[in-house]
């Protein structure tokens, strides 16, 4: 266990708000320069969306087969031919949508050539997921290039990635925010015939005359077989965040920046699916501007000199990979060095009283003390992911754990980098993850180990010889003779029922010293001895 910094507070029980919300930076304001895939493909039309939008609801939401081809034949320009079409043949299946979308259903059908033939024994399946495999699909047809001739069905996300399209590359079941960010992503790559995407949608009347494309820099997406899922600029190139920044957001100064330069740009486009509040700007001492996620400042690593370099990765324990998904991240501070925060850099702590995967902290405490959980996944390089866990407290709620110790906030930590919880009464530490070990709790010595003895009763006799036992022993006396028998203590420490023939009856014999017994019914010639050490 590492050494204890202490730090000593009165913590009240009066508060009744449990405070779990991410920590915001001080120096940092929102930049009207983010703006989401979403905002994007909702302002240049191509994503409507349902009564309320493009709106958080409407993008977590599972995208459909139909979505996909009302995409499609908005983005060809034959949507509102669709909407108006009469033809009454139709697939089996229609009757499942609006009357509208029975017609877009019925044209689809009538031109095979656009390539929505449907799901086989004339159906449909307009509710069923697409993947992004089929939006790939799409998105290259819409591009010009045709399924079975330039690329096969099987070869769409790698036919894609050819042509840098590949954000949603790999999901099997796409949300709406997917469809978003695909569709924003399509517009900068080239036609078949060598035109921009953007400019052939802008000419052909599907995109107003006065928009224009996304400017500035762009969160990309970066994949590694050993990091998962990073964050990127708009090239390609890595970025990281310092886990000294927990402390001080500018922490990082002179040659430190020289290495490891600063992200800003005056525009930002975002993926989708991440939120744009967690996205905002500080600017730094020397008045520099820089770009954070979850309050963390974002960094390139001047040795990465080609996309899909990491080599910044774990660089002296404090530098790793941004990326969205951290389970729990690493915060630095002279005072106590590394130590467990959740993803916004908020300290996390243990409770010493805890034993492995049991919390102790209940009422008042878990008021002062909230419980942490994630689903996130990752970790940085330096963590076992093994050793980040789950517990189930006693009222069946989820808590995040570390080696199997529950995990938790404490309500006083209010600004970025706060470690007010460390060393509160002896009891409330900081994860240090390198030397955690456990807690006292968990290390205190074993209850001993109860023995248990047998005393069996036979042919009117308890044995030979005295038994001999250790103190806190138990001794169980049973009786396998048809008479009924008793064990009964001179002294009258202690006395069992008469037993009849099965029965038993258990003695726990806790002080030391010698006990002679006796039957009742046969005292003349039952006797035995316990020898008690």
């Amino acid at each position: 266990m590492f050494t204890r910094v202490k730090k000593l507070f009165l913590i009240t029980a009066t508060c009744t708000t449990i405070i779990a919300a991410p920590l915001g930076t001080a120096s940092a304001e929102p930049s009207p320069g983010i703006k989401s895939d979403a905002d994007t493909a909702f302002e240049l039309g191509l994503l409507i969306g349902d009564g309320k939008g493009v709106d958080a609801a409407y993008l977590s939401k599972a995208s459909t087969r139909l979505q996909a081809a009302i995409i499609s034949l908005r983005l060809n320009g034959k949507l509102k031919e669709a909407l108006a079409f009469t033809g009454k043949s139709n697939f089996s299946d229609a009757v499942q949508v609006s009357t509208a979308n029975q017609a877009v259903l019925a044209y689809l059908k009538s031109k095979p050539e656009l390539g929505w033939q449907g799901a086989g024994n004339n159906r449909f399946e307009p509710s069923a997921a697409i993947s992004s495999q089929q939006f790939y699909k799409v998105i290259l047809e819409n591009l010009g290039y045709q399924s079975g001739a330039d690329f096969t069905y099987q070869q769409s996300e790698t036919f894609a990635a050819s042509h840098d399209l590949k954000e949603i590359a790999g999901k099997t079941s796409l949300l709406n925010s997917h469809l978003a960010t695909s569709l924003v992503e399509a517009l900068s790559a080239d036609t078949k015939n060598g035109k921009r995407f953007f400019d052939t949608l802008q000419t052909g009347g599907v995109i107003a005359p006065g928009a224009a494309l996304p400017q500035g820099e762009r969160i990309g997406l970066g994949q590694n077989d050993k990091l998962g899922t990073y964050f990127t600029d708009k090239n390609g190139r890595a970025l990281y965040f310092f886990t000294k920044d927990a402390e001080d957001v500018n922490s990082c100064q002179g040659d430190c920046l020289k290495n490891w330069p600063i992200y800003y740009d005056a525009n930002f486009q975002i993926p989708a699916w991440l939120n744009k509040a967690d996205f905002a700007v500080i600017t730094r001492t020397d008045g520099a501007k820089q770009l954070t996620y979850k309050n963390w400042p974002l960094y390139y690593f001047v040795k990465d000199s080609k996309p899909g370099d990491v080599t910044g990765e774990g660089v002296g324990g404090v530098w790793f990979a941004a990326k969205s998904d951290y389970a729990v991240m690493l915060g630095t501070s002279k005072e106590v060095g590394n130590y467990l925060t959740d993803d916004y850099g908020r300290a996390l702590y243990y409770f010493d009283k805890d034993t492995s995967g049991k919390s102790v902290c209940e009422g008042d405490c878990l008021v002062n003390w909230p419980a942490y959980s994630s689903t996130s996944v990752s970790v940085p390089s330096t963590i076992k992911p093994s050793d980040i866990g789950t517990i189930t407290r006693a009222d069946g709620s989820k808590q995040a754990s570390f080696k199997g110790f529950p995990l938790y906030y404490f309500i006083k930590d209010k600004a970025h980098g706060e470690l007010n919880g460390q060393g509160v009464n002896d009891v409330w530490y900081v994860v240090d993850p390198a030397k955690f070990t456990g807690t006292t709790a968990s290390a205190a010595p074993a209850a001993p180990t109860v023995k248990t003895y047998n005393i069996d009763i036979k042919e009117y006799s308890f044995g030979k010889g005295a038994l001999t036992v250790e103190a806190g022993s138990k001794v169980i006396f049973t009786n396998y003779d048809e008479m009924k028998h008793n064990a009964v203590a001179l002294d009258g420490s202690f006395a069992t029922p008469l037993l009849a023939k099965g029965e038993t009856y258990t003695v726990t014999f806790d002080k030391p010293g010698t006990y002679n017994y006796f039957c009742e019914p046969h005292k003349s010639f039952m006797t035995g001895q316990i020898i008690v050490k």
